[in-house]
This record gives structure tokens, sequence and C-alpha cells, in this order.
């Protein structure tokens, strides 16, 4: 007896070292991999958040629809004071109307908005109570209503809680938002697909922001129809933005090179450095603005190139949202704040910030030359493939090569679009240079993404040799 009951026993061992071990046919459990050691210093791992995107000729009439289906029932519908007389607006009223949406307009939104344009909605949609948002407009409209809805939902917050570092507290976000759908009227910043909102600190004359995944829109409806509402010089300003966020997230940092490794997932950046699913959507939008920019910008009843370059805006966010952009971004945002006196051409000439804003998007495409002769140092051969979409002839280009080549074709691209020439044409001078240096300097969550590290005599010869293109 005591024989069969030890073979009965030594079978049963058997058994279990050859069963299936899986979690789904096992009853034993392993414990999984944790995550790396606490001494590691660079990330392991990257993630994917966009907004849902909806696309077609027309599909803003839906957003009526679409508030009805989530059960809202007191909305705000942020835009500025022109886009609120134009089409795009009237379009998003009327479906509003029809679906028996009650709402209320806040229409003081600010081309390039600062922290107080940003108080100004946040303090409307606090006394509004409302259940969800839409944004007509472009970047500065979409930007604001993320802040309004973030602050709005955190009563409590003060405004650099959630202000990126070393600027603001960087705090992660942690209530719950209220939906926000997005209409975007231009083609550039693809923020409707993305976790970011940008503004002007007034107290530093910088550019900084808000980053956070919780505050992406809940739907962008990006209608191709509103792009022939926008002049060619507008377009181009755009498409740069387009662009140079391509460019910069394809050429970022790898995200597994980038640092600190994250304690706890929360705290790992939206900008978490070139991924490979990032790649794809950066490389696919530079494509789409090689064939379609100059198109756009010459002939505003092209609608199948201002559709295209609507859907590169948003493709090239959803690159840039996730691995993040670097050095003409971070360079562009004491551009944007320090100028002195500038007209930007094709812009409402009665409005108050023509003679003293620099479009976004020409702030930053005007030191991309500079920047990506800098960083090609790194990843010549991404440098190369990006130079090739966009037009070279790189078959027996050299690696050492590959920045001078991507900076020239750049500078045709800018020379054919009849962008001006360089930061002197539009009132910088050499004199200029530490002031811009020193606004360069704060913006840490953009510049640490730059593939080559940078020292400050290195972004002053950067933007030295920004000062003329041609």
């Amino acid at each position: 007896m005591a024989a069969t009951r030890a073979r009965v026993a030594h079978l049963l061992r058997l058994l279990q070292r050859a069963a299936c071990q899986c979690p789904a046919h096992s009853h034993t459990y392993s414990q999984a991999p944790g995550l790396p050691p606490s001494g590691k210093t660079t990330d392991y791992a990257f993630e994917m958040a966009v907004s849902n995107i909806r696309y077609g000729p027309g599909v803003t009439k839906e957003v009526g629809l679409d508030l009805q289906n989530m059960g809202a029932k007191n909305v705000c519908l942020m835009t500025d004071k022109t886009l609120s007389q134009l089409p795009p607006v009237r379009v998003v009223m009327d479906s509003l109307v029809r679906n028996g949406i009650n709402f209320q307009v806040y229409d003081e939104v600010r081309v390039e908005p600062t922290d107080s344009s940003f108080m100004d909605a946040i303090e409307f949609a606090k006394k509004g109570a409302f259940d969800a948002y839409v944004a007509v407009g472009g970047g500065s409209t979409m930007d604001t209503c993320k802040a309004a809805n973030l602050y709005a939902s955190s009563p409590n917050s003060e405004f650099l809680d959630y202000v990126n570092a070393p600027i603001g507290k960087g705090k992660p976000v942690l209530v719950p938002l209220r939906p926000l759908i997005a209409v975007p009227t231009t083609s550039g910043t693809g923020s409707e697909t993305t976790g970011v909102a940008i503004f002007d600190y007034e107290h530093l004359k910088v550019k900084t922001g808000i980053a956070s995944r919780a505050i992406k829109p809940t739907l962008g409806l990006v209608d191709p129809l509103h792009t022939l509402h926008m002049p060619g010089q507008v377009v181009a300003n755009s498409g740069f933005d387009v662009l140079c966020h391509a460019l910069e997230s394809y050429t970022a940092l790898p995200y597994h090179m980038r640092s600190p490794c994250p304690s706890n997932p929360i705290m790992r950046p939206a900008y978490q450095g070139s991924n490979p699913i990032s790649d794809i959507w950066a490389v696919h939008a530079l494509r789409i603005v090689a064939k379609y920019l100059k198109r756009a910008v010459r002939n505003p009843d092209d609608l199948e190139a201002r559709s295209n370059m609507h859907l590169a805006s948003a493709f090239a966010g959803i690159g840039f949202g996730n691995a993040g952009v670097h050095l003409c971004h971070g360079m562009s945002y004491p551009i944007s704040g320090l100028v002195k006196t500038y007209k930007a051409k094709d812009y409402n000439v009665d409005h108050p910030l023509v003679v003293k804003k620099i479009p976004h998007g020409l702030s930053v495409v005007l030191t991309s030359p500079a920047v990506f002769t800098f960083t090609a140092q790194m990843f010549p051969e991404r440098h190369l493939e990006t130079a090739e979409i966009l037009g070279a002839d790189t078959r027996t280009t050299k690696r050492q090569d590959a920045g001078p080549v991507l900076a020239d074709t750049l500078r045709k691209l800018l020379f054919d679009l009849n962008v001006d020439n360089g930061l002197a044409a539009i009132g910088y001078s050499k004199a200029d240079i530490p002031a811009l240096v020193k606004g360069t300097l704060p913006q840490e969550r953009v510049t640490k993404l730059a593939p080559r590290p940078q020292s400050e005599e290195d972004l002053s010869a950067l933007f030295e040799a920004s000062m003329k293109l041609y």
C-alpha cells in the first residue's frame, strides 16, 4: 500500500511539471517580471494616445448628434471673434440648435493665447458648469478649450499646478474631464489629436504649455471644407507647423534613450521620444506635405490639396503628440514671445495682434535649416530619409552630409513659398541672441528631446545661423 501511494505521488509530481504553466490553463502562479530596477535611468516603454478622429467633407454637421449621443445638456462653444462670423461656427451652431443642445458661446479666444487669456476662458467655464465642450478654430482655440475644461474640472487647482516644469509644477492630471469635441479650421497644429495646450507666459515672455494625455479631445471632427476659408499665407504657415512636427518627431531622441525612467506610468510624459508608431505617422505626414503644400498655398480652390493638408495636420499631430518635438519648437517660443513689430502677410489686418505676433508655423520653420544641420550628426540616416521625401536626390550623398542636404532642401522650399529671409527679416538682430537663448533654456520639455544635447553656445550659434536663410 505504501509503495502504491509513493508511485501515485511520484506520478502526480511528474504531471504537475509537465502541465502547461501559462496563466490561462494552470492553477499555479509565477510572478511576472516587474518594472525595471530602480537604478535604470532611461525609459523602456512608450505609450500611444490619440483622440478619436472623424474625417470627411461636411462632417461638422454631425456635432449636434454627437453631443446628443453623449447626453450633453449644457455645452460651451469656444471660438474667436473672427471665426464666430464665419461658416464653420455657423454650421456648428445650426447643428446644436437642430438637435436641441443648449449651449453658450465664448468667442474671446485670443490668437496665440496667454496665461491671462487662458484664465479668462477658465473663469467662463467654471461659471458655466458645462458638461461638454466644442472648440471651433485653430490651435489657439483648441488649446484654450483644453485648459478651460481641465481647470473647470479641477476648480481648486492653481494655474501653475499643471503647467510644464520648470515654469510650472507639472503635476499629473488625476481628475476626470468633460467630453471635448474639436473642430479644426486650420491645417497646422494637429491640436485635435493631442494632449497639449500651448500659451505665452507673459511674466517670462516665453511660450510654455500643459502636456497630459488626460486633456486630449474626445473627438476631432476633421472637415476639409473649412480649409477653403484660409488665405494662402495662412495655409503656408500652418503647413510649416506640420512640416516641423513631422521632422522633429521623426528625428527626436528615441524613447528608450529618454530619461528619467518613470517610477509610475502616470508620470511618463506625453512627449516620449521617437518610437515605431509615431514614426509611421510622421513619415506619412511628411510625404503629404511634400506633395500638396505648395499646391494648397497657391490655389485656394484646390480642394484635393487642402483636404490632404488637413489630414496631414492630424497625422503629424498623432506622431508628435506621442513622440514630441525638439529644437525648432523650443527655439520658436522665445521668437514668438520677444518679437517687437511684425506684420504677418494675409492675416486679419484689423486684429490687434498682427503687428505683435509672428505666426507659430513661421516662428518654428525659420530655424529649421540650422537645427537639422546641427542634429544630423545623430541618426544621419533619418535626416537623409526626410530630405529625400522632400525632394532631394540623396543617392550619392554621404552620411556626414545629411544635415547640409536637408537644410538646403528646406531652404529651397521656403524660398519657393516666399518666406521671410530669416530672423533678421522679422525684426531680430545679433544683439537679441542672448535674450532668445535665455528664453529657450526653460523649454526643457522639448529641447531635451533633441537627439543631440546643446549648450548655451550651441543655441547662440543656431540663432545666429538663422538670422539669414538665403
